[in-house]
């Protein structure tokens, strides 16, 4: 796969803004499809600083986007030297959506069940506003899939979002919205997003009537004629050295960077250690040789009266037969042991023969949410995370333009707050040739 750098030689540049850009994963899907993005803004120094060192062609405009707006809007400008502006990008915070259906929360909220809703799904607005003002040709929002039951209040009412924004934007655009699963797009993780595309009236050809989202998936779960393999976890590290997190020696490879894993005290070795491939630490078995029992009740939840779901306090932590401690996620109080507070997805190995989870800022953690390698006895290394998000497959600088060091927290965060770029590259070159009709001379020829 050509690079950011390379993919831009055989294609007629757009022009691009981005907003909300944290430090620069999802412009490798712009630079890669085509799109020379001449502003760009984000809230935190940290990743405003990781996005210059990768992109110093671009004008970065750091700060709140609230205070921000008319500064990003008069750089564009300037750049853009009354050129009509092609692509607007957004991605808005999503800490502030609810996975609770829209009713629910329009009930909830009215009824004064429900706290005041979260002033981050405001930031969209904020999108919205720069937009009306550049009047791109497309506007592309990418967030989790709750934005479809993310509510504001606007002008005293309580709104759906996208309702409010396609009606903010209907005098010149029309939109569309679609879930997309990245695993479906060749990348080995899977991570859903919702896609919301709105297109410029007067920039789509008037013969098109009917237009898509998303392009369709190359890949599938369930392979047909026309889709192969999800590309898997196994499929994709299958090169990659092993690591052992018993001890600093064995944890890091000397000529890899990145290739590196937290060490695991004795307790959570055990745990880890004995647990199998697609598991978790909170089911496992009797280990006691002279025991094997494997039939002590496995972990699980349920929920209370007032409907919250909580984890059962009844999983036992010693064998039933043999009584021996079981290698499952323990507090030591003095000389007594208890199961630790948790769900059966912390301490859980991912599947080899399945896309990762979706990889979170929590990554390196073992207690986290399906973090666990699969078979070996650790957390993934920031190179295979590299890998799994696919940044691997273009020229990216983990570094930041002030010289300073940055932190491998910093780079988890930078990864969990974004999307893979190879599977944002496929509907940025389905979008511009869809919409815009914009093809890269090697497709042209």
């Amino acid at each position: 796969m050509k690079s950011h750098k390379d993919a831009t030689e055989d294609l007629r540049l757009l022009t691009g803004v981005s907003l909300f850009s944290g430090g620069g994963i999802g412009d490798l899907a712009l630079h890669a499809a085509g799109v020379d993005v001449l502003v760009a803004s984000e809230l935190l120094p940290d990743r405003a600083s990781v996005f210059r060192s990768n992109y110093p062609n671009t004008t970065m405009v750091d700060g709140d986007i609230r205070e921000t707006k008319n500064q990003i809007i008069q750089e564009a400008k300037d750049r853009l030297n009354g050129e009509p502006l092609d692509i607007l990008f957004a991605t808005p915070p999503c800490q502030g959506m609810s996975k609770n259906g829209r009713g629910k929360l329009l009930r909830g909220v009215r009824s004064g069940v429900k706290p005041k809703l979260d002033e981050r799904n405001r930031l969209a607005l904020d999108a919205v506003e720069i937009a009306l003002s550049l009047r791109p040709k497309l506007v592309v929002f990418e967030n989790v899939p709750e934005m479809q039951n993310a509510l504001i209040e606007h002008e005293g009412q309580v709104r759906d979002l996208l309702e409010l924004i396609s009606e903010l934007l209907a005098s010149d655009y029309e939109g569309r919205w679609e879930i997309v699963e990245f695993a479906d797009y060749g990348v080995p993780q899977r991570r859903q997003r919702l896609i919301t595309v709105f297109t410029h009236k007067s920039a789509r050809s008037a013969h098109l009537k009917k237009w898509t989202v998303l392009p369709a998936p190359t890949h599938s779960q369930y392979p047909s004629l026309f889709t192969r393999p999800w590309v898997t976890v196994d499929d994709a590290l299958t090169e990659v050295p092993s690591l052992d997190a018993a001890h600093a020696r064995t944890a890091s490879h000397k000529n890899i960077p990145y290739h590196r894993v937290p060490t695991l005290d004795d307790a959570k070795y055990f745990w880890v250690s004995n647990t199998p491939p697609g598991k978790g630490a909170f089911d496992n078995q009797c280990v006691n040789p002279a025991c094997g029992f494997d039939k002590n009740p496995t972990h699980g939840s349920k929920h209370n009266s007032e409907g919250i779901n909580q984890a059962n306090r009844d999983t036992p932590l010693n064998c039933l037969k043999c009584g021996e401690l079981l290698p499952r996620p323990w507090v030591k109080d003095g000389d007594e042991y208890r199961l630790m507070s948790g769900f059966t997805s912390a301490y859980k190995r991912m599947r080899g023969n399945l896309p990762a989870s979706a990889l979170t800022r929590n990554l390196s953690y073992a207690c986290s949410d399906q973090k666990l390698h699969p078979r070996e006895h650790r957390v993934l290394s920031l190179h295979e995370a590299f890998i799994l998000h696919t940044v691997d497959a273009y020229d990216f600088v983990w570094g930041r333009d002030d010289g300073k060091k940055l932190s491998d927290k910093t780079i988890r965060e930078i990864i969990g707050e974004s999307i893979p770029p190879m599977g944002l590259e496929a509907i940025f070159k389905h979008l511009i040739e869809t919409l815009l009709e914009r093809r890269s001379t090697a497709a042209a020829a």
